[in-house]
């Protein structure tokens, strides 16, 4: 039974969830449930955690960070499994997103030792010349961070390690169905040597989230990843805060006549299917153009069939459980309403359990909400094109705009996307669903807006102050 932790200390509230293990669908672990009363624990912890950061020097942020980097790769194969248990995540890819994790801890904590300001040039002004002026950055206070359940290291890590390398204290909230890697997480950074009140961990409803933390005047930012839906709810209630929201997409790829066939079939495998398109930039949109269209779907057809299915704790594994029934069965009913409506599945649609294999669509129309919609699932349609600006268009039309991604050989074609994708990313021969940790990441459109990697994180997790001198 894992407790949650509030003021710096590990609070049993004896209300409990299970957490599920998406693949048996057994419980691997209760953990507290938050009640209001713990909720407003956290944030007066917060209040006093914030001022103790602010106090912190950059290097011992830098300091602490550092070594809650070298604490994870001490258990790194613990969290990696915990990972997998309960978010349901193949073995291989909950590695790689500790990996990538203990990156991002070591990007911010650079970044702590990075963080200052700028000299004003005030002589520029025609009544300024005897004054000077520079600026500095500070933390913005409080950071809530919130969190969804398909990256629940690595996406946490995102947010909590900017905040503290700014100086912030946080309030983290996981997503109730993977909160456990949270958890190891301020476990780990209190060892690390973290101000027992900089960071706390609750669980706890939507509701309760909304009306305690997102509403109250004394957090000061909200770093959110997750649904639009909920990211509106967020940006409505959240008053006069400063807010950084990635809300999912909707993400194509173009894959041009040029184009290396086999190379763009592996990428594209890896976008569409990896962690059962359980990922904000999954490629769900493949825009092939005519003359190789076949051949790239024979390809496609070809490895989706062959990706292996199964446990999750297995190293083999490719394909593993979507989250949930609610989730699988939504997907699943996608797929038979676009058959109905004239779509061809050439392969996969089908269900074992909370597992959905791997489909590959074609045949579509873009009001199909296999289409139109976030799948956040194993599938991707295929369009044929003739234009490659016509691909481009059609890429555009829809109300997200994350990232893109184009295979081609041609640099007109290259610097046209460039110039006319309508996404906050841009991936020039490979698929939508590329990602480094140190890269400004984030999207436009219905995608939200601000962006993430630590340099990127922790400007906006500050203020600029602007002082002035009259000598």
């Amino acid at each position: 039974m894992k407790k949650i932790l509030v003021g710096g200390k590990w609070i049993d509230t004896k209300n409990y969830i299970d957490i599920i293990n998406p693949y048996t669908g057994t419980p691997i672990d209760k953990v507290s449930k938050e009640s209001s009363e713990h909720l407003k624990e956290a944030v007066e912890s917060a209040v006093r955690g914030s001022k103790t950061m602010k106090e912190l020097s950059r290097y011992k942020r830098y300091e602490i960070l550092s070594k809650t980097a070298e604490l994870m790769l001490k258990r790194k194969d613990e969290i990696a499994k915990t990972i997998a248990l309960e978010s349901g995540k193949p073995i291989s890819f909950a590695r790689g997103e500790v990996s990538r994790a203990h990156e991002t801890i070591v990007l911010s904590a650079e970044e702590a030792k990075r963080l200052g300001g700028e000299v004003i040039p005030f002589d520029a002004a025609p009544t300024s010349s005897d004054k000077y002026c520079f600026y500095i950055r500070v933390p913005v206070g409080i950071v809530l961070s919130i969190t969804p359940f398909n990256f629940p290291l690595n996406l946490v890590c995102h947010k909590i390690g900017p905040a503290i390398a700014a100086g912030n204290s946080v309030i983290h909230k996981p997503a109730s169905k993977t909160p456990l890697t949270s958890l190891i997480l301020g476990e780990i950074m209190l060892e690390a040597g973290l101000p027992k009140e900089a960071l706390n961990i609750v669980i706890c409803s939507a509701e309760y989230t909304e009306t305690y933390l997102v509403k109250n005047k004394l957090i000061r930012k909200i770093t959110f990843t997750g649904s639009k839906i909920i990211g509106e709810k967020i940006a409505t209630n959240a008053g006069l805060k400063k807010l950084s929201m990635e809300l999912g997409s909707n993400s194509g790829v173009i894959i041009d006549e040029d184009t290396d066939i086999d190379k763009a079939v592996s990428a594209v495998k890896v976008g569409a299917f990896g962690y059962s398109g359980q990922v904000c930039i999954h490629c769900q949109r493949a825009y092939v153009h005519e003359s190789i269209y076949e051949e790239f779907k024979r390809k496609l057809v070809d490895v989706a069939n062959n990706l292996v299915i199964g446990d999750p704790l297995e190293s083999a594994t490719d394909i593993g459980p979507m989250i949930d029934e609610k989730e699988i069965a939504r997907l699943k009913s996608w797929l038979d309403e676009a058959k109905s409506e004239g779509a061809n599945i050439l392969c996969g649609g089908e269900r074992e359990g909370l597992i959905l294999k791997p489909a590959v669509i074609e045949n579509v129309n873009e009001e199909m909400k296999i289409v139109k919609e976030e799948t956040f699932g194993p599938t991707i349609a295929l369009i044929p094109f003739k234009d490659f600006k016509e691909a481009v268009s059609k890429l555009n039309n829809s109300i997200y705009g994350l990232q893109a991604g184009v295979f081609t050989q041609d640099l007109k074609n290259a610097y046209y996307a460039i110039d006319n994708l309508d996404v906050g990313g841009v991936m020039i021969n490979d698929v939508p669903t590329y990602r480094v940790d140190l890269m400004p990441y984030g999207g436009v459109k219905g995608s939200g807006y601000g962006r993430e990697g630590p340099k990127y994180a922790v400007e906006e997790m500050t203020e600029i102050k602007c002082v002035r001198f009259h000598l």
